[in-house]
């Protein structure tokens, strides 16, 4: 028995444009997917409303190619920083991921301020701690 999920986006890491890789990438409507392999299949998903922060970045040779990375930084501790390799029309992936980010962030009612790291809730409590014990 399969599960069908429905996917908005798909593609795979492209080499020379073309994609000739065993990496593939796919949006559904609640998470990110990134499955690598041939024999031996790595598959790793990021929930959308965990995201933090989406970049695009293209070389020349991503550029000549019509290619650019997309890169997802999200809370997710076993998955900070996802990297979406050599994908076509990275600007259109960004902005899919970003919508569908916003989404799942209302439908949870999570907001930017509610998404923190440890680190984050650490300095928050030096900053209430008060040096003066008379007050």
């Amino acid at each position: 028995m399969s599960i069908t999920i429905e996917c908005l986006w798909r593609d795979r890491k492209r080499y020379l444009g073309l994609p000739l890789s065993f990496t593939r990438y796919s949006l559904s409507e609640d998470r990110l997917f990134v499955s690598e392999g041939f024999l031996n299949i790595q598959d790793d998903e990021v929930l959308l409303y965990r995201v933090r922060d989406i970049d695009t970045s293209r070389t020349l040779w991503q550029r000549i190619f019509g290619v650019g990375t997309v890169t997802v930084y999200s809370s997710d501790k076993t998955m900070p920083r996802l990297e979406l390799k050599n994908v076509k029309d990275p600007l259109f992936v960004k902005e899919l991921v970003h919508k569908q980010v916003e989404e799942m962030k209302e439908r949870h009612r999570v907001r930017y301020g509610e998404i923190r790291t440890s680190t984050d809730a650490d300095d928050e409590e030096d900053d209430d701690f008060d040096d003066d014990p008379l007050n």
